[in-house]
């Protein structure tokens, strides 16, 4: 049923639970493959804050070259830490006989996935969901729901488990 099945991962402590639904239904379906993929975008947790085009705006100290220079490094990281987790999260399912490629771009979240979807013809893209609503929702926007309308494909939305 599923063939080519896009797993959408973040860095936030769902990722192991999608990519743990996207990994099943990989197994379901003979010659089936995964592609892996992270945004790399400032609005994700944990990513620093995209640099602003005026430093003094969030650094009133701001505007040398150290600034920049930290910044840098810490987006860095952050890229690192993202093909490493994608690195890893390959390795699971080679392990498990399943093909999986992935690719880690930077832009906006839900158009990315929706435009990856689209050129890599994905029958299946599997991703969380924050669980903001209301006004959270409203102004922060939602990666989940923009893809859920946009998709050129199905969507599985993973919900956090319950505590």
């Amino acid at each position: 049923m599923y063939q080519k099945i896009l797993i959408a991962l973040d860095m936030s402590d769902m990722r192991e639970i999608v990519f743990n639904h996207g990994l099943s239904l990989a197994k379901q379906e003979k010659n089936s493959s995964l592609l892996l993929l992270h945004i790399l975008s400032g609005e994700e947790e944990n990513s620093p804050l995209p640099i602003p085009s005026d430093l003094k705006e969030m650094y009133p100290a701001a505007g040398n070259d150290l600034t920049l220079t930290t910044w840098k490094e810490q987006w860095e990281a952050f890229e690192k830490s993202g093909v490493q987790m994608l690195e890893s999260y390959q390795r699971k399912a080679i392990n498990t006989d399943i093909r999986a490629e992935f690719q880690q771009i930077y832009g906006s979240p839900g158009s990315k996935i929706c435009k990856i979807a689209n050129e890599w013809n994905a029958d299946v893209i599997v991703m969380g969901h924050r669980g903001l609503s209301g006004l959270q929702e409203f102004f922060l926007g939602s990666v989940s729901n923009y893809v859920l309308h946009h998709a050129p494909c199905s969507v599985l939305i993973v919900q956090p488990d319950k505590q």
